[in-house]
This record gives structure tokens, sequence and C-alpha cells, in this order.
């Protein structure tokens, strides 16, 4: 959640900063920020605009902002409402030192008060304006609740003393007027990533921020800390010593922030679907095995597993709903799939035998993580799919699938979602194998099919553009909508209808298609929208009889269903065609042409589809 970016080095870092803004935009655009060390200045410049990035653009583009070292900030509004006053950064009182900071700080109402009572003013409604302020006491020496009154004029001791004091998650940079060209970065559950270009040092939460800057970069570890200088950057441990970093080499192509002539993010997205199903699958199968090395478990390992818990939230969630039916009908172990932030609050059954799927697309999904560690201390083994390399989940799992998607700017996830789809088909295809109930000959010809997948989804792309805006076109002034299927199609209608309430805001539900009739077939009057998933399938027929049962209610039926299928139409009032699948490779095909309705839903009804409003990319915060 939000994004961070800090430069020094020794050309003005105004324009670097707003850059590096508008590319982690994304991460959160309710209000944005910077703070810039002013040449001859013992304060420091701060300038915050509400809304998003080109709006701070806008204000500094005529201000004499001639520092080369600053930090900027784009927010997505935990504690307090957005507004100019709440934008990051925040100040200390004698306004010499400025902060940003991602997560949140559990205890700060108590810090607040304190600090209040020993003659602080606040100025903001946020959590994080107490680090500007703990700080501030530890860099001059005033009192700070501890006892501690000795003043360190040093702002790595000051930020390494005044987060002691936090309880709860943060990614933070700091810089003081006192100190010239410094930046100090920590983090505690929160990422920070620190590099090194030709002429300057550059930290930020997301690697995509430096990438026109450096491909080298270290991601700090829970309670280090970096100092960062026009000359170079060193590292510390939690104790406060010196060490040496691991560096991450990243080989993002440079154009993954752009549009590349497509409209939108989403759109391009969207479009790159076919792509992250190839590259995912790149290398998986060797002299006709399937072949994850990164998976840390052998097949002997992998036979003992007698139970898998899939933890994810949002889209992924969706995904683990998907792997959960493949897992159990090739497999045979029996498989749960747990919404990350109530796992972690009740008492799962885990031996050592568990098995702990954790899928994140950004890697930092502060409940998914938590719920790891949870895992991790009764025993299981633990097994990450994210897209993002070196984040937290890879780091703090036992083994981890990359899903080659790149990085994803667009807020409702499109391309992740099926690269996460396509790694845990791989997972359960290992599980199935290690376990003997599919023969080396049926793992290959599925995966082989499931290659095929890139091309399908390119055949929908091509030719299902007219069929999905006349749908669009249909329902886009409906008040609400239901999305119905039977088995696997069941999770593709979840993903269908978080993706249309996301970034169209018009609300829709998602069932089982035979739980139409135990209460959601009340909401159907005539013209309501009803979209299924209705391909050939084992229950193509019940599908069938379910909506018949809306038609006969007036629902206005719109059917994504199995190319050359025409008996549909006889009750679907518009028809998108996918290709004929296995029906355990559905849940890649059939999604995407309702990723593209939800897309155009939301344009004809005048949203932003890549950054729809109240959300964020990531979510690192409970």
């Amino acid at each position: 959640m939000c994004g961070i970016v800090g430069c020094t080095g020794s050309e003005p870092v105004r324009d670097i900063l707003i850059s590096g803004l508008k590319r982690l935009e994304y991460r959160g655009y309710d209000s944005a920020g910077i703070a810039v060390q002013q040449p001859g200045s013992e304060k420091l410049t701060v300038v915050h605009r509400v809304g998003k990035v080109a709006g701070l653009e806008s204000e500094v583009a005529n201000q004499e902002i001639l520092g080369t070292c600053g930090i900027g900030h784009t927010r997505w509004a935990t504690h307090g409402r957005p507004s100019t006053a709440n934008a990051h950064p925040h100040t200390s009182c004698a306004g010499d030192i400025a902060v940003v900071h991602n997560g949140i700080i559990e205890n700060f109402a108590e810090l607040r008060e304190e600090l209040i009572g020993r003659g602080h003013t606040f100025t903001s409604e946020t959590d994080t304006e107490v680090l500007a302020h703990l700080i501030e006491e530890a860099y001059e020496g005033a009192p700070d609740g501890t006892g501690a009154a000795e003043a360190t004029h040093d702002l790595l001791r000051a930020v390494r003393r005044a987060v002691r004091r936090v309880v709860g998650a943060y990614g933070i940079a700091v810089v003081c007027a006192q100190e010239p060209g410094v930046i100090v970065t920590t983090r505690k559950d929160s990422p920070i990533v620190v590099g090194r270009g030709e002429t300057a040092s550059y930290v930020a939460s997301d690697i995509i921020a430096l990438i026109d800057a450096t491909r080298d970069v270290v991601v700090l570890e829970d309670g280090e800390s970096a100092k960062l200088t026009p000359e170079g950057i060193t590292y510390y441990n939690e104790a406060g010593a010196e060490i040496e970093p691991h560096v991450t080499h990243v080989d993002w192509d440079l154009d993954i922030a752009e549009k590349g002539g497509y409209p939108d993010f989403m759109l391009k997205e969207i479009h790159e679907q076919p792509r992250v199903v190839r590259d995912t699958l790149a290398g998986r199968m060797v002299g006709g095995e399937l072949a994850i090395d990164e998976l840390g478990l052998t097949y002997e390992e992998l036979n003992l597993v007698d139970r898998v818990y899939v933890i994810a939230c949002g889209t992924s969630y969706h995904a683990g709903l998907i792997a959960k039916n493949l897992i159990e009908r090739w497999a045979r172990i029996p498989t749960e799939v747990e919404a990350a932030s109530e796992f972690r609050y009740r008492d799962p059954i885990i031996t050592t035998s568990t098995l702990v799927v954790a899928v994140s697309q950004s890697g930092e999904t502060a409940d998914t993580l938590a719920a790891i560690r949870d895992a991790r201390i009764k025993g299981a083994k633990v097994f990450g799919i994210t897209n993002v390399i070196g984040s937290p989940v890879a780091r703090e799992s036992d083994g981890v699938i990359y899903t080659k998607a790149n990085k994803e700017i667009a807020v409702a996830s499109t391309k992740s979602f099926i690269g996460q789809v396509v790694s845990l088909t791989l997972l359960a295809l290992s599980l199935a194998q290690a376990k003997g109930r599919l023969t080396t000959g049926q793992v290959r010809m599925l995966f082989s099919e499931l290659g095929d997948t890139a091309e399908q989804i390119q055949w929908i792309l091509d030719t299902q553009g007219p069929a999905i805006d006349e749908a669009a076109e249909a329902m886009k002034d409906a008040p609400s909508a239901l999305f119905v299927g039977r088995g696997i199609a069941s999770a593709i209608c979840y993903e269908g209808a978080l993706k249309l309430k996301e970034i169209s805001y018009l609300h829709a539900e998602a069932y089982a298609a035979g739980e139409m009739k135990h209460g959601p077939i009340a909401l159907i009057d005539p013209g309501f929208p009803v979209i299924t998933v209705a391909t050939q399938s084992p229950v193509y027929d019940k599908t069938v009889s379910n909506l018949k049962e809306c038609e006969a209610r007036g629902a206005k039926i719109i059917a994504v269903a199995t190319e050359g299928d025409e008996d549909i139409k006889k009750i679907a009032d518009h028809v998108i065609y996918v290709p004929r699948v296995r029906d355990c490779f559905t849940p890649i095909t059939a999604t995407v042409p309702l990723q593209l309705l939800a897309r155009s839903v939301a344009l004809l009804r005048g949203c932003d589809v890549d950054q729809p409003r109240n959300l964020a990319k990531s979510v690192t915060v409970e």
C-alpha cells in the first residue's frame, strides 16, 4: 500500500521524485507529496497535493526546487481521510525532519498522546506523523518517554532509536535538513528496496521505481537499515552493525510501466496473458518430466503431504478455489482455501505433513505474510506463488513459483491471476505425480494442453470483442448483476463478479448456479443481468436448467459458452464464445472474456479502469 521513492545525488531531484511516484501510483493515489533539502536552508521544502501525482506535478512545476536530495510518497489512506494535511511527507515540529511511511503503526494513539503531552504539535490525523516527532526527539535529545535524553545529532541513530518504540508495520525513508545529502531508510513487514545508480543513490517501496536507474537492487530484511548519500550506500543489521547486503538483479523489460499503445494498462495486461502462460510454463517440462526445482520439496516429501491449505486474498483467493478443484481431482489430497485474513485468527489443523500454499500477486500482502509465519511455527511446509522476485512471500517460503507476469500496473489483477492459475496447475500436477495418481504420460498430455491455452486466449482476444461490447452495453445501467456457474465454473464466476465491482462500481455477486433457487433468485426481475460460464463440462446440462429458471423470471442472460454451442442461444440474450478445452483448463480461457466484459462496462459507466476508487494494488496492512 502506498508508494515511497527517494534519491540523493548531484542533480536536482524534483523531477526524479515525480517520475518515480508516477510509476508507483498504482499503489495509492489519494494524495501525494515530496520533501526536498534546499541548498542553504535550515528547513525542508515540502509540497503536498490531494489526488493523483499529476496534480502534484503541476503544483511543483513552477516552483524553484533545486535540491539534490529528497523523498516522495503517493498515498492510499488508512489513518485519516485523503487531504492535504494527511498527505505525506510528514514533518517534525521544527520542519527540519521529514518522513514517508508505508504500513500501520498500531500504537500510534498512545504515542501521539505522549508526544502531545511533551509539547509536540500535530497537524494531521495520520499514524505516520508520530514517527517524525519521535525521530525529532531522538535527534535533538528531548526526553522520549523512555528516560533517554541524549542528543544523537545523527539521523541514522535517531531513526533506529525511534522505531524501537513503534508497534506495527513500517517501511520508511527520512531526510533531515541538518544532514545534507543523507536519506535513512528502514523496514519491518513493509517492503523497501535500495539501489545505486551511476551518480546517485535511490530508495523505493517497489523495484519498478528504480529500473531506469539500476537493475541491481537490495531488498532490505526486517530490522535492517541503510544510509544513502550521493557517494554510496551503507547497510546495517538490526543491531546496528555494518553488513554486506545481498544484491538482486532485475531483468524486467523497460517498457513494462508503459502502455505500449493501449488506451489503458488493464487492456495491455489482458493482451499480455498469452505470453504469461508461455513464460510461466517455459522450462517446466524437461526430458518429458515436470521440472519445478524451486519447489523446495522432493517427490518423496510431496508424497507425504496429507492436507493442503491455500491461503490468499481477493483475486488470489479465487485462484486458490481453482487449485482446490485440481489438487483434489488429480492428487486426491484434501484441500482447503482460506482467506488469509481469517486463517491466522483461528486454530487450523496443521502438522508436519501439511502443505500451506501462499498466493500473492505482490508477495507482500500483510495478511498472507502473517498466515505464512503462523503456519511455519506450527511445522508446515510453505510454498509461495507470487509475481515479485525477492518479495517477502518468496523469501519466507520453503519454495516458490514465480508467475512470470512481469509488473502488473492496473489495480485490478488480470495477467497475474492467469499466471497464478497456471502455476497452481503445475503444483497440482506435481502433487498428483508424486502421489502416483497420474502417470508420466498423463502429466505430459495435460501439460501440453495447458500450453495450448496461450493460443486459445489469443483467439478470444482476436474474435470476441464485438460480442463482449454488445453484452456490456446491455447491462451498463443495471443496479446489480449475478454471476452463476457450476463446478469449476463457479470459481471463475467469483472472479468475474469481483472484476466487475472493482472497476465499474456495479454491484455484483457470484453463486454456484444450484444455489440460485435457495435465495438469490428472489432478486431477479425483468432485465436483471445474469452472467454465466456455461462451457461444455460434466455439469453443462445442470447449468442450463438453472439458467432456464432465471430466463422464466425475465433475466437478461449473458453466457460464456464453448465455440460451436448453438443451443445456448435459445436461452441466452448474448453469447461470448471460448475455444473447446478440457474442463480443468476452463478457468484460464473463460476468465478472459469476463475481464474484458468488466472493463467494457466500466468504460461505458465513465470509470477509471486502471485506478478504481478506494483500492490500491498492494495491500500491506491488515
